[in-house]
This record gives C-alpha cells, structure tokens and sequence, in this order.
C-alpha cells in the first residue's frame, strides 16, 4: 500500500461538478493498493499518518501531528501511485490491486484514520472520475511505501 500525504491549508474533490469531499487544514492523502495488501497495511499507514509529526508548533519546528493539531482528512484512491514507468512511455499499472481488493481496503483504510482518532475524514469516490485540489502547506509532501516501512512479517 502507498501512501502520498500533503500537508494542506484546504483540498476538496470534485466528481461531474459536484464536491464530494473536502477539508480545511490537514491532510490530503492519495491512497494505492497492491495485490497482496490487507487491513494489517490499513491499520499501520492509518495509525502512522495520523500521527506523523510534519504539522510546526509555536517554535516553527514540526513536532505536531494531525492528532495534535485536531486537523481533518481527505483520502482519494488512486492506483496510479502503482504505475510502472520502467519501460516504454506509457505507464503499467499491473501491479495496482483490482477494484474488487482495493475498493474494500480504501474504505477500511478511512474507518482506520477515524479510529486513530482523526475527526473529520472525507473522501472521493472510488472509480470515479475525480478532480482534486487543494492548497499546499509548506509544501510539505511525504510518499510512505508499506513495503519499504512496515515491520517484516
């Protein structure tokens, strides 16, 4: 499972001209899935994000989580993060997860970010066509990758 967080001031998506979700300052959080993922990877990058400390306290150091800050959440699916750009010019993406794996997961992901205890979490709808924006912070952009940072099994 990948993770691309970005600290933000507001991020919203929209599908066919109407928002489907949005926050104020937080994160906004592009979520791919693999085959082979399961709530073990969920549980871990949910607890990981929403304590990871990239928000600045009054010092301007970033020693402040999401927790910390009682900021908010966007999580938007998306498999291109699985894109394979080895080869060629177009990206594969046979490593994503199918739908009928990754739809479950990134729903189970978002209930794991509430039980993490962050208060508000949005989100767009899985295999829509979606339009995203949002307003960095910092910018502050982190990749988290759970085969590269989860303890091995």
């Amino acid at each position: 499972m990948r993770l691309l967080i970005q600290r933000v001031d507001h991020a919203k998506v929209e599908i066919e001209g109407r928002v489907a979700g949005q926050t104020g300052p937080g994160l906004l959080i592009l979520l791919g899935v693999t085959e082979g993922d399961g709530k073990q990877e969920c549980e871990y990058l949910a607890e990981k994000a929403a304590n990871l400390r990239i928000f600045t306290d009054s010092e301007g150091k970033m020693n402040l989580s999401l927790l910390d800050v009682g900021g908010e959440a966007l999580v938007v699916c998306q498999f291109t993060l699985y894109g394979d750009c080895r080869k060629g010019r177009r990206p594969s993406f046979i490593a994503a997860a199918r739908p009928e794996l990754a739809d479950p997961l990134y729903e189970y992901f978002v209930q794991c970010m509430k039980e993490a205890g962050v208060s508000r979490v949005e989100t767009g709808e899985f295999g829509a066509e979606m339009k995203v924006s949002l307003l960095n912070d910092g910018p502050v952009t982190i990749w988290m990758d759970s085969a590269e940072i989860m303890p091995k099994k």
